[in-house]
């Protein structure tokens, strides 16, 4: 293997991607680098030659094969495509892509580590105008395979960035205009009575523990979303991903025919 080829390989690991819409996603992104797609051929014949050509290799199998080899892939459609990571940009760079911008929102997981609730907050975030999501090094997952499933497509445009401390990442956001707004079941000011600002952290923590308390400490405005508590079956709060898929469109509806 050329030497420039073992340098490219180790820049940009190979990650898999399943599902239709994550893979006709990661084919439509021309930053994207496809090695090699395997599917089946009921899907060979749904993806399109325009998206075949894209990639290096293409292999045809059965479905039997397919479930074989990817059976721990729960709903993997019968479709996989081995890609390049796409390039990590850093918090600095994002940050200045917004000094020109009226409006922006970014997004702070602190300490979600579910894979599901993460790729559905992605997903939002593409659909909401939000173009990234940052978490912590210590207390959360690395993009992967069931992450880029559930975002369905949103990881092709909303930049996951992981930092070491997360008050110095808020102070250094603060810089460039942004509110920090945390999402807090505590919190006395509802999101339906508050205006979102133009430029805003959205900061949101597990469902378990909530935002940490240094990091709320940190934060300019604690919101709340009202519901209706039902105490037989104990149902109390929202998942996380619908409540931050809630205060993103909060933003949108305020901000969407703005830029």
């Amino acid at each position: 293997m050329p030497k420039n080829s073992q340098f490219l390989r180790k820049k940009n690991p190979i990650i898999l991607i399943f599902g239709y819409h994550s893979v006709r996603a990661a084919l439509n992104n021309p930053y994207r680098r496809a090695k090699k797609l395997i599917l089946t051929k009921n899907q060979y014949e749904v993806i399109g030659d325009q998206f075949l050509a894209k990639v290096e290799e293409v292999r045809i199998i059965t479905k039997s094969e397919f479930n074989r080899i990817y059976n721990k892939e729960e709903n993997n459609q019968g479709i996989v495509l081995e890609a390049y990571n796409l390039e990590t940009k850093s918090l600095n760079f994002l940050l200045n892509e917004t000094i020109n911008k009226k409006n922006s929102i970014f997004i702070m997981l602190d300490q979600i580590q579910d894979p599901q609730n993460i790729g559905s907050i992605i997903r939002s975030a593409s659909l909401f105008n939000c173009t990234t999501i940052i978490t912590s090094k210590d207390h959360s997952p690395d993009l992967s395979s069931s992450i880029i499933k559930s975002a369905s497509g949103g990881v092709e445009i909303v930049n996951y960035i992981k930092e070491t401390n997360l008050v110095r990442c808020i102070n250094e956001i603060k810089k460039y205009g942004f509110w920090v707004v945390g999402l807090d079941s505590g919190a006395k000011d509802t999101i339906d009575k508050f205006n979102m600002p133009k430029k805003c952290l959205l900061v949101v923590g597990s469902e378990h523990s909530g935002i940490r308390k240094l990091i709320k400490e940190n934060c300019d405005h604690l919101i709340s979303i009202q519901s209706k508590v039902n105490k037989n079956f104990q149902i109390d709060s929202l998942n996380v991903s619908n409540a931050t898929a809630i205060a993103l469109y909060e933003h949108f509806k305020l901000f969407k025919f703005q830029k």
